[in-house]
């Protein structure tokens, strides 16, 4: 319990400086966003569903912004974007993945959804 509790608080700690990263580098707005998935379309059954979105100039950019990345994750990542489209109505401009370590599956993955990886929140051209 000790260990999953310290992986999910230095995953959040991660994700907190990324976030604080783009807000200070980029002047964008970076929002948590937290929801219910009563239908379980991401995964399978109801739970919670976090992304992270930028918002810069009315764009919307949903970003998974993690210390590593596999395969499933970055499938799970594509459809937790789709579920906050047809939740919102609104089509997302980009999809983002910032992690350092991004496994070379993973990454043939995201190539075939669209969706760009970065290895640090600095690399990511946010205009």
């Amino acid at each position: 319990a000790l260990g999953s509790r310290w992986g999910l608080q230095s995953e959040k700690a991660f994700r907190d400086a990324l976030a604080g990263i783009l807000v200070e580098s980029f002047g964008v707005e970076v929002v948590n966003v937290n929801e219910f998935d009563a239908e379980g379309t991401v995964f399978g059954r109801p739970d919670q569903i976090e992304l992270d979105i930028i918002i810069k100039n009315g764009s919307l950019i949903i970003c998974e912004l993690k210390s590593s990345v596999d395969k499933p994750a970055m499938y799970t990542f594509e459809r937790k974007v789709r579920f906050y489209e047809r939740r919102h109505r609104r089509q997302a401009n980009r999809m983002i993945v910032v992690s350092p370590m991004i496994d070379h599956r993973a990454r043939r993955v995201g190539e075939k959804l669209g969706i760009e990886m970065y290895p640090d929140s600095l690399d990511v051209p946010v205009t």
